[in-house]
């Protein structure tokens, strides 16, 4: 059954396994969300779960599962209907991908990062024309990119160094952005360039372009720690010319676009994270049931015990933050603050969880035999991408300051 079937109906659902429910007073799933999340559940299960590790090993895209996934409505979660998507809130997104990338942390970052940072920004801001050309045929199954990060410009965005210059009806852009997911396979990118240098974050302008387009050259594929099967790439930009009904909001525009999509990127993020520390989890609390030290199994040892207890903790809080901050993207309003909480404690959550796990397997955590070194492997980015650790702390600090002054 399709997303788009099952967001139109209101069947019961009884014995839904729903572990993310259990803590959660804030805020309780509907029957279309349960539904939502043992759809993926499943989906991961039989498709993404038995080829994880292989996906991880050859840094191979998972093309084929992306394909069925897209039929399933799963890369327009939170697209409108008008524009073939399934009409679904933030915390349907959230659910979804904490099932798919508990299975598979790199197709967790391609659902994620193409629901959020693609045809979430072209169905939030593009005009209906744009919406027509580059957000429709993305809602099935082709990818889209998101290109903002330069060399020199990851955290400090202002000092965006790629040019874009007016020349009669169309604007010529030049320059470098890096770290692209899925710039590879993607057909579309929503590129930020800067209008005017000197005007810092208020030159920035984001622009539509669709891939191939002349000037416009892919970097190689960077060859990275984790979420191997989802590509990273450079765009090269070369005398780009792109016409003027292909900018996205308004020139001078794009940083506050941009950093207002980031807030609802990064709770897609942090559902990724929380997928891979859920499966961290998962594998410790198995293998602690079945290796037996001292003549009994591990789980039965107090400092196991200690250790799972922790673990789980970290993971229900954070799951709690982010189903918070999902809710309140759904309010239409400004939600760095939540968004940056929910991607801080998530992210931290998993790197914590998967270390743990790798812990309590001891030398079978460390050895490819076993997935909790690339649950671990693939935990780490999500403390770095998006804004890193330090930088969300700073966020939150600033807000929380202006709040209580």
């Amino acid at each position: 059954m399709s997303l788009r079937k099952l967001t139109a109906s209101l069947l019961k659902v009884s014995g839904v396994q729903n572990y993310a429910l259990r803590c959660f007073s804030l805020h309780r799933l509907s029957e279309e969300q349960l539904m939502l999340q043992q759809m993926c559940k499943d989906f991961a299960e039989t498709e993404l779960k038995p080829v994880a590790a292989q996906l991880d090993r050859e840094h191979r895209f998972p093309a084929e599962q992306i394909k069925k996934m897209g039929e399933l409505g799963l890369l327009s979660i939170t697209v409108s209907e008008e524009y073939g998507g399934a009409g679904q809130n933030m915390l349907a997104l959230a659910v979804a991908v904490e099932e798919l990338a508990k299975a598979c942390g790199g197709t967790g970052t391609i659902v994620s990062v193409h629901n959020c940072l693609y045809v979430g920004l072209l169905d939030r801001c593009g005009n209906p024309e744009q919406k027509e050309k580059f957000l429709r045929p993305f809602t099935s199954g082709t990818l889209g990119c998101f290109a903002l990060s330069e060399p020199d410009a990851g955290s400090d965005v202002g000092n965006m160094s790629c040019v874009a210059v007016q020349d009669g009806d169309h604007w010529v852009l030049n320059g470098t952005k890096s770290w692209v997911t899925s710039g590879l396979e993607g057909k579309c990118a929503v590129v930020f360039a800067t209008v005017d240098r000197s005007l810092k974050h208020k030159g920035i302008t984001g622009f539509i372009i669709p891939i191939p387009t002349e000037g416009l050259s892919l970097g190689k594929k960077e060859e990275k720690m984790g979420i191997r099967s989802s590509s990273t790439c450079n765009l090269i930009l070369e005398d780009v010319r792109v016409p003027k009904e292909n900018i996205l909001g308004t020139v001078g525009g794009g940083f506050k676009m941009a950093m207002a999509q980031l807030d609802r990127a990064r709770v897609g993020i942090a559902a990724q994270a929380l997928g891979i520390a859920q499966a961290a989890l998962e594998v410790a609390i198995d293998y602690a049931g079945q290796r037996k030290a001292f003549g009994k199994p591990i789980n039965q040892l107090q400092a196991v015990k200690m250790r799972l207890a922790d673990m789980a903790i970290r993971l229900e809080s954070a799951r709690l933050l982010v189903w918070r901050a999902a809710a309140c993207c759904d309010e239409d309003r400004r939600t760095t603050k939540e968004s940056s909480m929910a991607k801080l404690a998530a992210s931290e959550a998993a790197t914590f969880v998967a270390h743990n796990a790798i812990q309590i397997l001891g030398g079978m955590g460390y050895v490819t035999d076993m997935p909790a070194e690339r649950h671990y492997r693939d935990a780490r980015i999500t403390e770095i991408y998006a804004g890193v650790t330090d930088v969300q702390k700073l966020l939150i600090g600033d807000l929380i300051i202006k709040e209580y002054s």
